[in-house]
């Protein structure tokens, strides 16, 4: 058996310990909250990459993005799409579920109240935003998919970037959160030109090229600042360094840990490994966790201790879930394969 790529494995664990973190920290109403003269988002302003990694692994290992279309997109709907609204449909039932049960916790201004158009206009679903990621992973497959069909066509994916910078500007109007889709298919293709770049260089001269791009980074990030947010395709600061320091650091990183190459690190590969439920799982057990409190009128908002209670309860309900959840495919998208 071939043996799991660690360095991946690796990366998308800090992706979603970051992810999960972020989310439990701006629940709790300290992102901006200096610790020793540094706040969450100023550490988040040197990570806001981390996301961009799925769509670059996704598209360092895939290899079967083409042959028959209707047998390819049935198979993505199963893996990707029914689990996006089954998770969709879980999150909803916990938040209007708990409002429900205990209408005084709604506080009206400050949280989602429910709109039909919402079903439609967005992909972050009601009670589990995080949700989007599937939707315009399988939009991005499926565009994929079509784009390889034709001969020359990928080259058009140069300019995605600029297209999805375009959309920004003018409001990201594409339903369910579909303008990200286009930067989504570039760190697809990225991920597929570095690992052919990496087998022509060869390990040292990979590991020094890294280094460089990750230099270049550093460098870039400090001088010509910008944050991609890819869950709303929002472009904060220079475009041009958002681009050239997301691309060096992508390809960087990655480059350098895997021509070392990285020995498996046991939880955070773990995590890494099973993504997927820590990904759809985490959202709604923070609904859970603070609707109680406020059922309570127990406090959780700016208190590091009660932040830190809630990381536990996350990272230890998703660890405990992982097993269940695996065995459900129309929940993990782990569907047999033929």
């Amino acid at each position: 058996m071939k043996e799991r790529n660690h360095t991946f494995d690796f990366l998308c664990g800090l992706c979603i310990i970051r992810m999960m973190c972020n989310h439990a920290i701006a629940m709790c109403g300290l992102r901006w909250q200096h610790v020793g003269g540094i706040s969450w988002y100023d550490l988040m302003s040197w990570t806001f990459f981390f996301m961009c990694f799925f769509f670059f692994k996704a598209g360092y290992f895939n290899k079967t993005v083409s042959g028959n279309s209707w047998a390819y997109c049935k198979d993505r709907v199963k893996r990707l799409l029914v689990p996006y609204i089954t998770w969709s449909i879980i999150g909803a039932i916990v938040y209007f579920g708990m409002i429900a049960l205990f209408p005084y916790i709604f506080v009206k201004g400050k949280m989602v109240s429910f709109e039909w158009s919402h079903l439609w206009n967005t992909s972050h679903s009601y009670g589990n935003g995080p949700c989007w990621f599937l939707m315009s992973f399988f939009t991005a497959y499926i565009a994929i998919h079509f784009i390889e069909k034709v001969r020359y066509l990928h080259w058009l994916i140069l300019l995605f970037p600029f297209i999805s910078y375009w959309l920004y500007t003018i409001g990201s109007p594409l339903w369910l959160s579909l303008d990200n889709v286009f930067m989504g298919i570039f760190f697809f293709f990225l991920g597929r030109v570095w690992k052919v770049i990496m087998q022509k260089l060869k390990r040292m001269r990979t590991i020094i090229f890294s280094c460089i791009l990750i230099g270049v980074f550093v460098v870039g990030n400090i001088l010509f600042h910008g944050e991609y947010t890819m869950s709303t395709n929002t472009w904060e600061g220079n475009m041009w360094g958002i681009i050239v320091n997301t691309v060096c650091i992508l390809c960087g990183l990655s480059g350098l840990l895997l021509a070392l190459p990285l020995p498996r690190i046991p939880v955070i590969n773990y995590i890494g490994q099973h993504s997927m439920v820590y990904f759809v799982a985490h959202y709604p057990l923070i609904y859970f966790y603070i609707f109680t409190h406020r059922a309570a009128h127990a406090t959780y908002k700016y208190n590091w201790g009660e932040c830190t209670l809630l990381i536990l309860f996350l990272f230890v309900v998703c660890s405990w879930l992982v097993p269940y959840v695996e065995r459900i495919p129309w929940m993990s998208g782990r569907w047999s394969k033929k």
